[in-house]
């Protein structure tokens, strides 16, 4: 906390899988004791190789070139998907190919990986869609078992499920009750794959009854680390003050609830950076910021939840830009365009890491 604190200071006043062969497993893990203590992360979907994503990360050639950027810009975490469909496609049959490439990308940069265990698999969806809650949780949990296996070594942090308490990514909304069995269910599988892991609860997007809901369904003792979003517009009068009190009142909760010693991480924030905003539809917080006023937004955030002695980790979502997938501000927040170019924001993030490893030193 000393450490942090000093970083804190300088920014108020400056402004592997088990099939792998051993060596390959052992260059994979090589990062990892350095960059665990990286409060810096991102959200990218690195896996988006489709035509409803634009194609996003095509092949290994974009996929490496946004990994070179993200440790340009100090990137110490990136948060991707492990889908559920992709890896177990039909039941018992599973396909890590795609995943090991891409871990393999993201270690050999020195970026360790926070990996989402999600949606639904086709042959285990309880309403035939993707964001269906599983028709049975052992199913999931066998699936989540086995990536953590495949990565034992090379992946420590898993986070079951995004947003379940949001009806966009869990269509059977029942106050996490569900969610919540799903939750205990894969913590014990994943604890038994690798018990060095550390599980996170699917980050939660509805505010503070969320965080109570989770304890009110028995979760406390099935998740290492709180996970939170949070979204404010940088338009908005007191905006940082409204970012700041989340994790504050959320610790209220876990204190209540004995479970104050748990850190958290907010593994989504961000805002739109649009060249000419009005030209962009809004997105769901009202007007568009422009990409100045993003780049404020980045270096606002990260002073004022690092600066929260409960906060371990912020992830900037997202990393890239996206090409016309939400057709609205959403698609502008990244740090880097479409084209790889770099916004004012990359610069804002990768001051604040600085910042921090100077303070880091002393």
């Amino acid at each position: 906390m000393k450490i942090l604190r000093l970083f804190m200071c300088a920014c108020l006043v400056f402004c592997g899988a088990v099939t792998l062969q051993a060596q390959e497993k052992k260059t994979m893990s090589d990062p990892y004791t350095a960059q665990e203590e990286s409060p810096f992360g991102v959200l990218e979907f690195l896996h988006w190789n489709h035509s409803w994503n634009n194609f996003k990360f095509p092949d290994a050639k974009s996929v490496g070139r946004a990994l070179k950027l993200m440790k340009k810009a100090g990137v110490g975490f990136v948060r991707m998907d492990f889908l559920w469909s992709e890896i177990e496609p039909q039941q018992g049959a599973f396909d890590f190919s795609k995943y090991d490439a891409l871990v393999k990308a993201a270690t050999k940069e020195g970026i360790q990986i926070l990996g989402i265990l999600h949606y639904n698999t086709p042959w285990a969806a309880s309403c035939g869609e993707w964001n269906c809650p599983p028709s049975e949780n052992g199913s999931f949990a066998r699936y989540a078992a086995k990536v953590a296996e495949r990565y034992k070594g090379i992946i420590r942090y898993w986070e079951v499920w995004n947003e379940p308490d949001s009806r966009i990514y869990w269509s059977n909304q029942d106050g996490l009750k569900s969610y919540c069995s799903l939750l205990k269910d894969t913590y014990l599988a994943l604890k038994k794959a690798n018990p060095d892991c550390k599980v996170l609860n699917g980050g939660l997007a509805n505010g503070i009854s969320s965080v109570n809901r989770l304890y009110d369904n028995g979760a406390k003792d099935y998740f290492d680390i709180l996970n939170l979003h949070i979204f404010e517009s940088p338009l908005n009068y007191k905006a940082i003050e409204a970012v700041k009190s989340y994790p504050k009142l959320a610790r209220k909760i876990m204190a209540r609830n004995g479970d104050a010693g748990k850190p958290i991480w907010i593994t989504e924030i961000g805002c739109p950076g649009v060249r000419k905003p009005p030209d962009v539809n809004n997105w769901w917080m009202g007007k568009n910021p422009d990409e100045r006023k993003q780049a404020e937004w980045v270096k606002d955030v990260y002073t004022a939840l690092l600066y929260e002695a409960s906060v371990e980790k912020v992830f900037w979502a997202f990393f890239r830009d996206c090409d016309k997938h939400w057709d609205n501000g959403i698609d502008y927040f990244g740090l880097i365009r479409w084209n790889y170019s770099a916004k004012p924001a990359f610069s804002a993030y990768s001051a604040c890491v600085k910042r921090w490893e100077r303070a880091k030193r002393r």
